[in-house]
């Protein structure tokens, strides 16, 4: 009997789950936003995810549904859920990737390094927390933002008038660190997990632009500790699925958890070529509650660098023709300014070396 998949969502994530579903024998539905989704050539349905219809109707056809994004609406999984849908990860876990407040509220009762923070309510609220840390602060709305969007650095409650008229808003301490590391777990319903190599990740503009895997110069005990955090944090809210855990690595060695996602994440895309198992296949085997694989890489070492604003085929053909070496990855999305488009990985036993070779097929491919 064929078992199905059903990914809500039709971007970039759930495009890269359809191999990974192929090779293990399973079949991906995809509820897609359009017919131009990046998924779109998995999509049965095509629809609107917040709306209970589709929604129903799409997750009766599968036997077990994940997700692209942590955009549904949790009430409307938890009507699934009463209906006896598989929902993996389940909406108690997904609510803390959908609510950045409510992450953090849920993290504060966990072994787990946190930045300080507070949620405001009014501009009061603001002003306080200022003066707690040095008049500056990273202000984020609690929902919806991603990529950048939703986040601010803030130094007066005037920062943030627009936001706090909509609702309460979440205050961190704006933390300085020497650079920033994702750490990602793959998890059963039962409860065993495995742990990836901790990678390093390079932002610009608030948004993932490369990925190195290993993370470098690292010390065994951030190693573990960056194994530990995850695997506390996967435990304490029942995540089925991958987990990914985005954390500052301060100058005094200490970890800080910033973000969290309950899906496969852009950090781990480098996992594809560089892994023994990619994180599609690891998520695939967790919500499937199958025997989880082995992450350890393939190579000493992996680099990514993400495509923005066009991935055609142009610029593709360009990236190849400058190495051999280069593996791409193209999302079929329509060309935009700061949009992700597609990402190219090279392995090895040079980092330097792929670093150099990496950034240099993107940058031929964007002057085609």
């Amino acid at each position: 009997m064929t078992i199905r998949v059903g990914v809500v969502g039709g971007g970039q994530l759930a495009r890269m789950m359809i191999p990974a579903a192929q090779a293990l024998g399973v079949e991906i539905r995809v509820l897609a936003e359009s017919d131009e989704a990046s998924a779109g050539l998995a999509a049965t349905v095509v629809g609107d995810y917040t709306d209970w219809e589709t929604l129903s109707f799409f997750a009766q056809e599968v036997d077990v549904l994940t997700f692209d994004h942590e955009h549904v609406p949790t009430h409307l999984l938890e009507r699934l859920v009463a209906d006896g849908v598989v929902v993996r990860p389940g909406p108690h876990a997904l609510v803390c990737a959908q609510d950045k407040s409510l992450m953090r509220e849920r993290l504060a009762g966990l072994d787990v390094p946190l930045p300080a923070w507070a949620v405001a309510e009014d501009p009061g609220d603001v002003e306080r927390f200022l003066a707690q840390h040095d008049g500056v602060a990273v202000a984020k709305t609690p929902r919806g933002g991603y990529d950048g969007k939703g986040v601010r650095v803030v130094s007066t409650p005037k920062d943030v008038d627009d936001w706090l008229a909509s609702g309460p808003i979440l205050l961190e301490q704006k933390v300085e660190f020497v650079r920033e590391l994702a750490q990602l777990v793959a998890r059963r319903p039962q409860g065993d997990s495995v742990s990836f190599p901790v990678v390093e990740t390079l932002q610009k503009d608030g948004v993932c632009a490369e990925v190195v895997a290993p993370a470098p110069d690292q010390s065994s005990e951030i190693i573990a500790e960056a194994a530990r955090i995850g695997r506390v944090i996967a435990e304490a809210l029942d995540v089925t699925g991958v987990l990914a855990v985005e954390m500052f690595d301060t100058p005094s060695g200490q970890l800080l958890v910033n973000e969290l996602a309950m899906r496969p994440h852009n950090s781990g895309h480098v996992f594809t070529e560089a892994g023994v198992t990619s994180q599609f296949e690891a998520h695939l085997r967790a919500v499937l509650d199958w025997p989880l694989g082995d992450t350890s890489l393939r190579q000493p070492w992996a680099v990514m660098v993400n495509l923005f604003g066009d991935a055609g085929n142009e610029r593709i053909h360009a990236a190849l023709d400058y190495s051999p070496q280069i593996r791409p990855h193209a999302y079929g999305k329509h060309p935009r300014p700061g949009r992700k488009a597609g990402h190219l990985v090279a392995t090895g036993d040079d980092l330097e070396q792929l670093k150099t070779l990496v950034r240099g097929a993107s940058e031929a491919g964007r002057q085609q």
